[in-house]
């Protein structure tokens, strides 16, 4: 009862869409959504700075 839990060697799914390929697919989606946040959340970042250290009247 408290001892090792058996594997499933395969997984069953009941809806369409559950499969490893559509798993693999929203975990790349996942990570290029990660990446283009990065780079925009950056560019905004830099805009700022600049806007912020622009000349001093």
């Amino acid at each position: 009862m408290l001892g090792r839990k058996e594997k499933k060697n395969g997984l069953y799914y009941l809806l369409p869409g559950m499969t490893r390929a559509n798993r693999e697919k929203r975990k790349r989606f996942f990570w290029w959504a990660v990446v283009v946040g990065l780079a925009v959340s950056a560019l905004v970042g830099g805009l700022i700075w600049l806007v912020n250290s622009g000349p001093r009247l």
